[in-house]
């Protein structure tokens, strides 16, 4: 587990190009936090590594939007905000689509059904300390490999 201060979105977007270096596909990120935490902030860093020039947006009301980059990277963004109940993942192929290994996979408010977390993946979790500060805290769960049965 590792503790980030940042100071600005541009900070927070800096830490996301630095996490992004780590990032492979099939890669999943689960990101929590207020609204306004800075979690968007972060995927626009990680876009940029990954050669994405698109507007990066949060996926509120798309439920997920994907990002090519220039040189086939592929970004799915999730945003669960808005979903009530966990059988709702299953119109978007949420399963399918962390499982199909071909992209980093980001998910905004990812801890808001503890039964259908993956198996392995990085926990993003953002506080709000001043209007500008955030703690960001990031943390491995599971191993690669691992399997549920």
């Amino acid at each position: 587990m590792v503790t980030y201060i940042t100071e600005s979105a541009k900070e927070t977007q800096a830490l996301g190009r630095r996490l992004a270096t780590e990032l492979r596909p099939g890669d999943v990120l689960l990101l929590t936090g207020d609204l306004g935490a800075g979690k968007t902030q972060l995927v626009k860093g990680i876009a940029s590594v990954l050669g994405i020039t698109e507007a990066i947006t949060s996926p509120t009301f798309n439920l997920m939007l994907e990002y090519r980059g220039g040189d086939g990277e592929l970004l799915r963004h999730f945003d669960l905000y808005r979903l009530e109940s966990p059988e709702q993942l299953e119109d978007i192929d949420y399963f399918g689509l962390l499982e199909a290994g071909d992209a980093v996979s980001v998910v905004e408010w990812g801890d808001k059904f503890p039964e259908a977390l993956p198996v392995c993946y990085r926990l993003v979790r953002f506080s709000i300390l001043t209007q500008d500060m955030r703690e960001i805290v990031v943390e491995d769960i599971g191993k690669p490999g691992e399997s549920d049965g």
